[in-house]
């Protein structure tokens, strides 16, 4: 009973969403959650139906008491059949064993994400203000844009493609 109250108080949405599981997962998980939950509902109808039959009722309803007979000694010698469900269950802890590894591998692509976002982080607390850079750092941080303005001068070029549709011609004369 604890654990029908402790999975109806799960916000399965909300797990979906923090944990970033892939989309083939969260399919999976649904799609399993759904049958659970048929299984659940048929399970529970059946257990309220009745399961004894009333055999003195047919007795005096049908003429033909043999048949009933027969119906009750074939009752009295029913031997419910057992079912191997070894291969279901493998086939569950297979299932298991491969979502167990598609979470392992979610946990870590996130975990190395994580990682390169705390070092971009402390990599952005640790630059110098924009204020403070000069286009001596600028050049060495990024040489192609050396190489282009020093290409430009060879050239000759000393205005910026795209530069006056964009910001306007600012010169007085």
């Amino acid at each position: 009973m604890a654990s029908k109250a402790a999975a109806a108080a799960v916000d399965f949405t909300r797990i979906y969403s923090s944990l970033g599981l892939g989309k083939e997962t969260v399919a999976a998980l649904q799609a399993f959650r759904k049958r659970h939950m048929d299984a659940q509902r048929i399970q529970s109808q059946l257990a309220a139906q009745s399961t004894t039959v009333d055999l003195e009722h047919y007795r005096s309803v049908l003429k033909n008491k043999a048949v009933v007979d027969e119906a009750e000694k074939l009752l009295r010698e029913f031997k419910p059949v057992t079912y191997d469900v070894s291969s279901h269950i493998k086939a569950i802890e297979t299932f298991e064993t491969k979502a167990v590894a598609k979470a392992q591998e979610t946990a870590e692509k996130i975990d190395v994400e994580l990682k390169d976002l705390q070092a971009t982080l402390a990599n952005i607390e640790e630059a110098r203000p924009f204020e403070e850079l000069t286009a001596e750092d600028v050049g060495n941080a990024h040489p192609r844009i050396r190489e282009a303005v020093e290409t430009m001068m060879k050239k000759g070029k000393w205005t910026v493609p795209g530069y006056r549709e964009k910001f306007g011609d600012l010169s007085l004369m």
